[in-house]
């Protein structure tokens, strides 16, 4: 029986990079987890694509798998749904792999609910001008959904207190850097290794 995986959630405010942060995690050497892809309601962006950078669903078969009880968590936020699908994290778990989750604030808080064990990592952004100037840069939302979100952004960096880690994404190689350095010294954290260590006494 392989020893069950560690899950790892990345999370922090809309503009924050998290998913240009994921993408180099998963792009350097020998990181050895798995992504799970969220699920979205919202539009998809130009050079995103379905079943890598999310799975695009309507509203309506969103909330039919929350009602079916697929969802790990979701949330609403500025008009549409985001979450995680739920088979795939349990599976992946219980194969003895580390999973990986990108999701927003209110998401990553209910996890946390199920999950307590989890790891969570807060991305925040060297400062809220900064973060603006992101948002702005994207060039995908109109002035009153910046403002939205800004406002939400404000309030959820508030939420970090409920986090194991926080990692400032002003250069996302070092960002990258000590996202890899959290998931190392978890997996030395004795909590995490005692229970094969006492499986091993037993047998012998």
């Amino acid at each position: 029986m392989p020893e069950k995986g560690l899950l790892f959630i990345l999370s922090g405010p809309s503009g924050v990079g998290k998913g240009t942060v994921r993408k180099a995690l998963f792009e350097s050497e020998g990181i050895g987890l798995k992504y799970s892809v969220s699920m979205t309601t919202r539009h998809q962006r130009k050079g995103e694509v379905e079943g890598v950078d999310y799975f695009f669903r309507t509203k309506e078969e969103f909330e039919a798998l929350i009602a079916q009880g697929k969802m790990l968590e979701y949330a609403e936020y500025v008009g549409n749904y985001y979450g995680t699908p739920l088979d795939y994290v349990k599976k992946t778990l219980a194969d003895g792999y580390d999973v990986f989750l990108e999701i927003e604030v209110q998401g990553a808080m209910k996890v946390k609910e199920k999950v307590p064990e989890g790891i969570f990592i807060f991305l925040t952004p060297p400062d809220l001008k900064e973060l603006k100037s992101r948002i702005v840069g994207r060039g995908t939302d109109d002035l009153s959904v910046i403002e939205e979100r800004m406002k939400v952004s404000q309030q959820e960096i508030e939420m970090m207190s409920h986090y194991d880690y926080a990692v400032v994404n002003d250069q996302i190689d070092s960002a990258v850097s000590k996202i890899r350095c959290i998931i190392e010294s978890e997996h030395c954290r004795i909590a995490n290794v005692l229970g094969s260590y006492e499986e091993m006494i037993k047998e012998w």
